[in-house]
């Protein structure tokens, strides 16, 4: 499966309307399997499912870190299955994590027994870094430089991880805002963990989720183009993160963590 179909569509232009092909971003289920148990089905853009089976078992508090899963592999040949596999020695109560409803492309904390629950995995974050604001300015579009497929659709989010200097790290990009961050987070933690002095940097607004993703990953300051949410200033300020909101246009809004910008 690709990450983008065409359709034939009429365009109203104007008054005038005309037979076009537009490019739209596919949408598709994927069901994660823990121990032959479905535990939750996701609506996600298809592409690095590994990525995302390993970031969502992270993020969630599945697993403590990278090192407790094996592999994330196929279950069948159709693509929309996969087992996450556990390393040798770690064992997990599936029933404790199985959702009652499916995650859709723009839900949040869906199906989650108790908000107090996504608390139990956050790490406290590191001290550091000490960003500028120029720095921090100039991640929006750098990050938007990346996305090949928004370019094509107009409809992906994308979440975005850099080091203090500002070199980009990774992005990935997802028509589910937290499934980007679930995705940068697997394809990140391999190499580096817990992921630590980083900017995430997210396409749209920072909601709680992003933040307690974050937290979960060690990452220590979380930046979006859009607003922040009270949960996600009120669980920043609570973690010891930095929570910056609506980084563009030559300004921003730093909600909590406000000694990491200088």
């Amino acid at each position: 499966m690709d990450a983008t179909t065409t359709r034939r569509i009429r365009r109203w232009t104007r008054g005038h309307v005309t037979e076009a092909t537009d490019v739209l971003v596919s949408e598709e289920p994927v069901e994660f399997r823990l121990g032959g148990v479905p535990i939750a089905v996701l609506m996600r853009t298809p592409g690095d499912e590994a990525e995302l089976g390993l970031g969502f078992a992270i993020t969630e508090g599945i697993v403590l870190g990278p090192e407790e899963v094996a592999a994330v592999e196929p279950a069948t040949e159709l693509g929309d299955r996969y087992d996450i596999v556990l390393s040798e020695g770690v064992t997990v109560d599936p029933e404790q994590f199985r959702r009652n409803l499916y995650t859709t492309s723009s839900c949040g904390v869906c199906g989650k027994a108790s908000i107090d629950a996504v608390r139990v995995t956050a790490r406290r974050p590191p001290s550091g870094p000490v960003v500028s604001p120029e720095l921090l300015l100039s991640l929006p579009s750098r990050m938007r430089d990346t996305q090949d497929a928004f370019d094509a659709t107009g409809g992906l989010h994308a979440a975005a991880l850099f080091d203090p200097p500002g070199s980009l790290l990774a992005v990935c990009e997802d028509i589910g805002r937290h499934n980007a961050v679930d995705k940068l987070v697997g394809k990140v933690a391999r190499a580096r963990w817990p992921i630590g002095e980083a900017i995430l940097v997210v396409s749209g607004r920072v909601s709680f989720e992003m933040v307690q993703k974050a937290a979960v990953a060690g990452i220590p300051v979380v930046c979006g183009v859009s607003a922040a949410s009270s949960l996600a200033v009120e669980l920043g300020e609570e973690l010891g993160l930095t929570v910056v909101g609506f980084l563009r246009e030559g300004g921003f809004n730093v909600y909590a963590g406000a000694h990491r910008v200088s």
